[in-house]
């Protein structure tokens, strides 16, 4: 039987909900993030925002960029609160998500920021393809009937 781990330390602290609405994700990685001392305060008391961000490689680094961390007010040494940051990923990784977005056409979207259950902190990056106007009112429509299919199955079951 394997161990279980424990979860106490796991906590969401950013979700990009509206990710899985514009983009088809065809796959995810979880990804380190370089922070300062003063981000990571901010970060556990859950003052951030990735809705608005997009990963981009440069110079073979995978950088998170426009994402907002909120700055410390206790804090000698504070941090600007939309700089780029730095993605750590493995080398194989990082090649990947650089033929995905050169070739094939793809963006690199944030889901969700989070603290692991060591207490790291990390990004899940999104390998994704923007949805055109009827994709999305499709995506609309399927949810829409399974809420309502849900419904009527409390209701009769």
């Amino acid at each position: 039987m394997a161990k279980e781990k424990d979860n106490s330390n796991y906590k969401v602290v950013a979700e990009n909900r509206r990710a899985r609405y514009d983009y088809a994700i065809e796959d995810d990685v979880e990804c380190g993030i370089q922070l300062m001392g003063s981000e990571v305060k901010s970060l556990r008391t859950g003052q951030s925002n990735i809705a608005e961000s997009y990963a981009t490689v440069d110079d073979g680094e995978l950088w998170l960029v426009n994402s907002y961390i909120a700055p410390y007010k206790q804090a000698m040494f504070g941090h600007e609160d939309r700089r780029r940051r730095k993605l750590l990923v493995s080398r194989k990784q990082l090649s990947d998500m650089w033929n995905a977005t050169q070739r094939k056409g793809m963006t690199l979207v944030p889901l969700v920021m989070y603290f692991n259950h060591r207490g790291m902190a990390k990004v899940k990056i999104g390998i994704a393809k923007g949805k055109s106007a009827p994709d999305k009112r499709e995506t609309q429509a399927k949810r829409d009937w399974n809420r309502q299919k849900s419904r009527l199955m409390k209701e009769h079951g």
